[in-house]
């Protein structure tokens, strides 16, 4: 039986999208489909250079695409806020918090945040909340955040969030993506006006796996990482399949969605989540301690 393509996605004329990360990767893919689907879509990224090469290159692949192109740093909550002001002020039907970074060497955001904590999870759940206005004025409005397999090896260390007792790339990207599916069920339970899904792309050829290694000045790992990019990955397209179908399908609130075949590759579907996602009381927790670092808490609905 033929799988779930951006084929099946519905018409979305009249709905507002902002995509995080469009830039490459499988955030360009999937802000690329929603726009050939109608959608007016918002490309927020980080760098205007490479922002202005995409929405070059996706007004070339799709000429009668509704794109606008926005500054957004996610490692700097005051370009979250400036963001969140210059577009916030329309309905906004669909979010996919899709921008991210991989296994880097300790860095700090403009904010002293562990850059995986909180580019990936603070930064999101900041811009998240403050579109929050936005997200409740449009019917069936979607939350889509992007994960990660890594999310199986996470745990989230509250004595250590940030990693300054004790750093190792791998563990931090885990928990970074662990919280990202605890942030898509907690939210979903907070705000039922909205569903709140998460998506992952298997493995996806994208320059975020070469990220780290570069940052390192390790040629040899970068090398590496290109090669299993050009052999054993699906292609960034093909990554994006999930994000789409979760932003666009027919999906349950708080499940994650990726490729069915072994979480890996292959069309979309809804896939099993780590057992330490849904544990009592954690998402609670972690939202507790999100709304005191970034400053960002969620308004109630209106009566």
């Amino acid at each position: 039986m033929r799988g779930w393509t951006a084929n099946d996605i519905p018409g979305l004329r009249g709905r507002r999208a902002i995509v995080t990360g469009a830039n490459s990767g499988i955030g360009y893919h999937t802000a690329l489909q929603l726009a050939r689907h109608g959608a007016s879509v918002v490309l927020a990224c980080r760098s205007a250079e490479r922002g202005q090469a995409a929405f070059d290159r996706m007004k070339a692949a799709a000429p009668d695409s509704d794109i606008a192109l926005g500054s957004l740093d996610l490692a700097d909550l005051s370009s979250v806020r400036t963001f969140a002001a210059r577009h916030g002020d329309a309905p906004l039907a669909i979010l996919v918090n899709n921008a991210g970074v991989m296994a880097l060497p300790r860095r700090s955001t403009a904010d002293g945040f562990e850059m995986q904590f909180g580019t990936n999870h603070l930064g999101h759940f900041a811009l998240t909340g403050l579109l929050l206005p936005a997200l409740r004025a449009a019917p069936s409005a979607r939350v889509v955040t992007v994960t990660s397999g890594f999310a199986w090896a996470g745990r989230l260390d509250f004595d250590d969030l940030q990693g300054e007792r004790r750093y190792r790339k791998w563990t931090a990207y885990g928990q970074a993506k662990l919280a990202n599916l605890i942030f898509t069920k907690e939210l979903d339970r907070r705000v039922p006006e909205l569903t709140s899904v998460a998506a992952h792309p298997g493995y996806a050829a994208t320059n975020l796996q070469q990220a780290g290694p570069k940052m390192q000045g390790n040629t040899l790992m970068e090398k590496v990482t290109g090669i299993g990019n050009a052999v054993i990955a699906q292609s960034a397209a093909a990554g994006a399949l999930p994000s789409l179908y979760a932003a666009t399908a027919d999906v349950e609130g708080g499940a994650c969605y990726g490729p069915r075949l072994l979480q890996y590759r292959g069309a979309p579907g809804k896939v099993v989540t780590p057992p330490q996602a849904a544990r009592p009381g954690l998402g609670e927790r972690l939202w507790d301690v999100s709304e005191t670092l970034t400053g960002v808490t969620y308004a109630p609905a209106p009566a």
